[in-house]
């Protein structure tokens, strides 16, 4: 026979009315402005494939999405400022592989990726393109390789920071190739390509999609690509692995995170909704022009993507020796 038991049922009323209570939540969001923290300066991928995506999330959910800029320390300072937000959906990080290679390259951080946030969805990916200033005396990469064999250390690279897609292309590159070149870190990735096509710097790895116009303008020469296939919009220029560092592959790919324990329904609503834009025909042509391509998964598929690629760049780390400038 059973008792009836008071503070049971109260227990099992509280939980079921919590219950409700997230759910009409969810149901209901947003309600006010959302903000999507960007851990880098205005002006690079991550910032304008932000802003877009505010664009679009405020036409489908009815609320502003505002981009917020707190770059410094290879993303780290906005990243942290993201996982001591409130986690109720209305403070939301837009993260790159930058966040997944600070988990080996910067163990000491004040957050950790795995534990602190949860993956909402990606949102597209792009290939890397390996320029040189034109006053540098190498046509292509082999030539490039070649040159830097005989001036150990003389040749230098910019980068957006350490642990950022750039720097660590720069690395893997270094490790493969079997060259010594010097990682010169710029505070925004804006900098760094300003001091390239100025000549202050010889090289650098960037994305394809804000560096293809100044390689077709001929204000820098372009020598590969990072992809294991060639740029649908660079098509006469080939791969690393095509021109001699087999094997070589590494792109830059973007996405929204956000504070762990943010409601479920919240996040799966904004999966869902980021999902339907990135598969719309119009962005995928308009990033296609652009050399970028969309990502779409799940929540839990996305948390296992980033998973691995934590585990990914764990590897690589180890094995180019790369070190925080």
């Amino acid at each position: 026979m059973s008792t009836f038991n008071p503070s049971r049922s109260a227990f099992v009323i509280l939980l079921a009315a919590l219950a409700f209570l997230t759910n009409s939540q969810a149901q209901d969001y947003p309600t006010h402005s959302v903000k999507i923290v960007v851990p880098f300066a205005a002006g690079g991928p991550a910032d304008n494939y932000a802003r877009f995506m505010g664009q679009q999330l405020q036409a489908s959910l009815g609320q502003s999405f505002i981009v917020e800029n707190r770059p410094g320390a290879g993303s780290i300072i906005g990243t942290d400022f993201v996982a001591k937000a409130a986690p109720d959906g209305y403070t939301l990080l837009m993260m790159s592989n930058a966040q997944t290679v600070n988990e080996s390259l910067i163990p000491k951080k004040p957050y950790n990726l795995l534990q602190d946030f949860i993956g909402i969805a990606p949102i597209n990916y792009s290939d890397l393109l390996l320029v040189v200033h034109p006053s540098v005396a190498a046509k292509t990469l082999p030539e490039l390789i070649a040159l830097a064999k005989s001036k150990p250390g003389k040749l230098n690279y910019a980068s957006s920071g350490t642990g950022t897609p750039y720097h660590m292309a720069g690395e893997l590159f270094k490790a493969m190739a079997g060259v010594d070149i010097t990682h010169i870190p710029y505070k925004t990735s804006s900098g760094a390509r300003t001091d390239l096509l100025g000549g202050q710097v010889d090289l650098m790895f960037d994305a394809v999609t804000t560096m293809a116009d100044h390689a077709k303008a001929g204000t820098v020469r372009a020598l590969a690509t990072s992809g294991l296939n060639r740029s649908e919009i660079l098509l006469n220029v080939p791969t690393l692995s095509e021109a001699g560092v087999t094997g070589y592959e590494t792109t830059i790919w973007l996405g929204l995170m956000a504070p762990k324990n943010t409601p479920i329904q919240i996040v799966h609503r904004l999966n869902l909704v980021m999902s339907a834009i990135v598969k719309r025909t119009d962005v995928k042509m308009q990033w296609s022009e652009k050399g970028a391509t969309p990502m779409t998964m799940s929540p839990n598929s996305f948390q296992t993507f980033i998973e691995q690629d934590v585990q990914k760049w764990a590897k690589i780390i180890e094995r180019s020796g790369a070190k925080p400038d």
